[in-house]
């Protein structure tokens, strides 16, 4: 590979070639907000499902939720947030900015980039303590009888169903409840392209076990949850687990490790795997006076389950899983930007090219189009060289081309491309799906450049 990955090449690749929006941009942008785009929002959905199938379908331990956003405000008082969901926070009395107290040294002035705050001049405000949750209204009337929080993670649904997916799914432990959702927070220093922003897609799975199984159980998920990353084509020398010290450790925790991605603004969280004990059952159990505790019919015992929780960002997988692929090297004498995405995980599987627009060949390269439609994402490009729609694909990670051309009109075979290896070979149409399936379908294992 020539040339390094940096997040201006991700951020300017993500925009000409419709991953990410910056939200609102023609009204000057919302900070830390984005939109996907046409090929962003397949991968990000692409990311969303191999974890549920990983979590949750080819599993029968596991099983699904979807809970609302907006639930009961002694939810988020019974979970700790609303007392202590916080960051210190401080104000330049000069550039009228705010930073976390506690991150000073990883903030730049944004009047002198080369100072950090409190360095340039600027007189600092005493800290004080910010709750990161955002306040709506329900209802008509807005005062404080009807204030409403908009979610900050999506463990806090799952704990309140303990009892209902437990009971209509006649679940034993240990088990765990999975769920994909947006989330919220009004975060003071976001930043860095997708991986940090105030509305968020979280993908969380809580496993309910006895108490005493919990450390064998916590070591079994956070090894489980690297080797998902490392599946799906990230590279192994990009990931590392970090465990938590006591100071840092939240305060529902016994124990927390962080799968972390090496980007190219540093080492950062994936995601969390934290042994979170029985505090959250007791909490609801204390704040709603209902029961969480479990009956092992078995073995004649009752006890409040211990949780295991794998916490993972999907904003921030496919952030990784961008930077990851991103790679440049030479085609036929040109600089070739590429994305080698896992096949399962590339927002388009194949692109359709007639060679010429005439002969018949556009109208047989739709048909061809047409046909795989019906299994894959696919697009139809006869803009341009041929080299210059494949480099096209090349940079959204599309790992197949086909090529309609003479040859097809006489024997229908098309050509299939290679996007890592860049060979090719002659196929007939009828064995076109066949042949993607398996291909897709089969243990993918990155090239070495």
């Amino acid at each position: 590979m020539s040339g390094a990955v940096t997040m201006e090449k991700i951020v300017n690749l993500a925009k000409r070639r419709g991953f990410a929006f910056q939200s609102s941009e023609i009204y000057g942008g919302l900070a830390s907000c984005w939109d996907y785009g046409p090929v962003g929002v397949e991968l990000k959905r692409n990311v969303k499902e191999a974890w549920w199938r990983e979590m949750v379908l080819t599993r029968s331990d596991i099983v699904g939720i979807d809970c609302a956003i907006l639930m009961h405000p002694r939810v988020w008082e019974a979970s700790g947030h609303v007392a202590g969901f916080t960051d210190p926070l401080v104000d330049c009395k000069k550039c009228k900015e705010r930073f976390r107290a506690d991150k000073l040294m990883d903030a730049r002035c944004p009047e002198k980039p080369s100072k950090h705050p409190g360095e340039c001049g600027g007189e600092l405000t005493e800290a004080r303590q910010f709750n990161l949750m955002f306040k709506t209204f329900m209802g008509p009337v807005e005062d404080t009888a009807n204030v409403v929080f908009m979610r900050p993670e999506t463990a806090q649904g799952i704990f309140v169903n303990f009892l209902n997916v437990m009971n209509s799914s006649r679940r034993k432990i240990p088990f765990g409840i999975a769920q994909i959702g947006k989330s919220f927070r009004n975060e003071i220093t976001p930043g860095n392209f997708l991986f940090r922003t105030r509305e968020f897609e979280q993908m969380e799975m809580e496993f309910f076990v006895k108490p005493g199984e919990d450390d064998r159980w916590y070591e079994y998920w956070f090894n489980y949850r690297l080797e998902w990353y490392r599946k799906y084509g990230i590279r192994a020398g990009n990931l590392r687990l970090r465990t938590h010290t006591k100071d840092e450790l939240a305060h529902y925790a016994k124990a927390c490790v962080d799968v972390e991605y090496q980007f190219p603004f540093g080492w950062s969280e994936l995601e969390g795997v934290a042994n979170r004990t029985d505090f959250d059952l007791k909490r609801h159990t204390e704040y709603s006076g209902k029961d969480m505790t479990y009956f092992d019919e078995e073995k004649r015992e009752r006890y409040v389950p211990y949780v295991i929780e794998p916490a993972a960002g999907a904003d921030r997988a496919t952030l990784a899983f961008l930077v990851d692929a991103y790679e440049e090297d030479e085609a036929e004498g040109e600089t070739r930007a590429v994305l080698r995405f896992h096949p399962r995980l590339a927002p388009v599987k194949a692109a359709i090219f007639p060679l010429l627009r005439k002969d018949g060949q556009p109208e047989k390269a739709q048909q061809v189009r047409d046909l795989l439609a019906a299994h894959f994402p696919v697009q139809y490009d006869q803009a341009g060289s041929i080299g210059r729609r494949y480099r096209r694909q090349d940079e959204i990670g599309t790992p197949y081309g086909i090529t309609v051309d003479h040859q097809t009109m006489q024997d229908q075979t098309v050509t299939l491309r290679d996007r890592d290896s860049m060979q090719q070979e002659r196929i007939p149409i009828e064995r076109l799906v066949e042949e993607l399936r398996r291909r897709i379908d089969s243990a993918w294992t990155r090239p070495e450049h």
